[in-house]
């Protein structure tokens, strides 16, 4: 069942009670309270450009335990020869603005709106949301960007210009920032292969609360 989302009224309905996709809610509205209390909550916003508000948790999330992430030998050269420059909080707008222009396979346009890229920003000057950016010859060529709740790393985008720019901020984030956990949201090939994995909506949730907790 699909709920419908009141924009003065900032609430969600039990995730338990999404579709089988994973849709829970429509509407509302994409403020710094309403979007701190969905990915509390393990739910996040995912629509194109000309539809409403739409709110989703899947059953199934992907995520990374940063001390299981897979590094192939070939990305270890890469990471040793410092061909990249990596930074943190530097170039927020940039980073989502890369995401959102990005081309992707298989996908025709993006989910990162105008308006989506404006309420992230704010969150982001509140500290909320966060960036990581790869750097080559003092280019952005590489980045990625999502919330931080608790000890989560809510992952919303990433972006590369050059080979392996996205791998090295995902590297980065494993190994470098103190997150217990990476929350991919939705699986990929390149998130599998540097060892995402998916676990239950329920075991999902009692970790996005654990990590409350040191």
């Amino acid at each position: 069942m699909v709920f419908s989302l009141l924009e003065d009224e900032i609430i969600f309905p039990d995730p338990a009670l999404a579709d089988p996709d994973g849709l829970l809610a429509i509407g509302g509205d994409l403020s710094i309270a309403r979007l701190t209390l969905a990915y509390q909550s393990g739910i996040f916003p995912w629509y194109s450009e000309g539809e409403p508000i739409l709110w989703y948790s899947p059953h199934e999330r992907c995520v990374i335990f940063p001390d299981r992430i897979k590094i192939s030998k070939s990305m270890h050269k890469v990471l040793r020869s410092d061909v990249f420059r990596v930074t943190t909080n530097q170039a927020f707008a940039k980073v989502i603005q890369s995401c959102a222009q990005t081309p992707r396979v298989g996908q025709d346009g993006t989910w990162i709106t105008d308006d989506m890229q404006t309420a992230y920003i704010r969150l982001h000057e509140k500290g909320i949301a966060h960036s990581i950016e790869v750097w080559q010859q003092d280019q952005l060529v590489g980045g990625l960007y999502g919330i931080v709740i608790n000890q989560v790393f809510c992952g919303e985008s990433m972006f590369s210009h050059v080979s392996n720019a996205s791998k090295t901020a995902l590297i980065y984030l494993a190994q470098k920032m103190d997150f217990k956990l990476i929350d991919c949201q939705l699986p990929n090939d390149h998130l599998m292969s540097l060892g995402a994995e998916m676990i239950s909506r329920p075991a999902y949730l009692a970790l996005l609360k654990a990590a409350n907790h040191p």
